[in-house]
């Protein structure tokens, strides 16, 4: 005799099953630690700063 399923039950295994590929296929693309974040985070603002430091054409006023 064959096995009785809940239909509700099944579609929301379903659901379960492709979200979890999903966030499988999310977690490889965009997963990245906190510290990675981070350690990109203060290579951008050191790169900002020095270029800033080394700009010639500053927003102040030249002392008269």
């Amino acid at each position: 005799m064959a096995e009785i399923v809940n239909l509700r039950q099944f579609r929301k295994q379903k659901a379960r099953v492709e979200a979890g590929k999903t966030a499988e296929q999310n977690r490889i693309e965009f997963g990245r630690t906190k510290a990675e974040r981070k350690l990109t985070q203060d290579e951008r603002d050191k790169a900002a700063r020095h270029i800033e430091r080394h700009k010639l054409d500053r927003d102040e006023p030249e002392p008269a």
